[in-house]
């Protein structure tokens, strides 16, 4: 089980089944059989529509390589999950706002993705994936394509929309290091997922870790 609002990450060999486990609980594919429950809700027995539904409004996605819309700005491309909910566009102007002020990008609010870096395209991708303020939030690899620096800015930005928004945060990763900043730390090996650690890194720039459970 996963707690509410728990950093996990989850690691494993190429071909283990670490993104289609994350496409299951996002809801991009169907189990053959069993059961995935995500606050009670056993999303496997939802109809299309209710799914689709569940999903705008409880889900963020945050993908490996950014997957932004290129004739969309910034601001337009963080807007996208949001038209798919019952709001006001002035509701809509104000989370866009917060999730721009969040990911450090009001600056950068009317650029296209070809005029920015990948690690601003990144914080743009990981607003789009909170704007909806989702209860889970999953990271398929969500530093894979960025140079050391950036990534450890990405994920100390992770950890502290983590800690603020309390929302539960799934992240897939080839990186031990970037792993050991969540809470807990998972092993996806032959189909079974083992639980490794489960240590606090301050932040991820400093590598500063405690061990609170072993």
């Amino acid at each position: 089980d996963i707690e509410h609002g728990e950093f996990i990450s989850l690691m494993g060999a190429s071909g283990t089944g670490k993104s289609t486990l994350l496409n299951l609980i996002a809801s991009i594919d169907k189990p053959n059989s069993g059961r995935i429950v995500i606050d009670g809700v056993d999303i496997t027995q939802l109809s299309r529509t209710k799914l689709a539904n569940w999903r705008a409004a409880n889900l963020g996605y945050i993908f490996q390589s950014h997957s932004l819309v290129p004739v969309l700005t910034a601001y337009e491309n963080i807007e996208l999950p949001l038209l798919l909910l019952p709001m006001s566009s002035r509701e809509r102007r104000r989370r866009i706002e917060i999730a721009l002020n969040a990911v450090d990008l009001m600056d950068r609010a009317d650029h296209y993705p070809r005029q920015m870096s990948g690690g601003q395209e990144q914080r743009v991708g990981i607003a789009r994936a909170i704007v909806a303020h989702p209860r889970v939030v999953v990271a398929d690899e969500p530093t894979g394509d960025l140079d050391p620096v950036t990534s450890d800015q990405i994920l100390d930005l992770l950890k502290r929309l983590n800690e603020q928004l309390h929302v539960t945060l799934l992240m897939v990763t080839h990186d031990a290091d970037a792993a050991m900043i969540a809470h807990k730390q998972f092993q996806l090996n032959r189909g079974k997922l083992v639980q490794t650690g489960g240590n606090r890194v301050e932040s991820a720039a400093g590598r500063s870790k405690q061990e609170v459970a072993g």
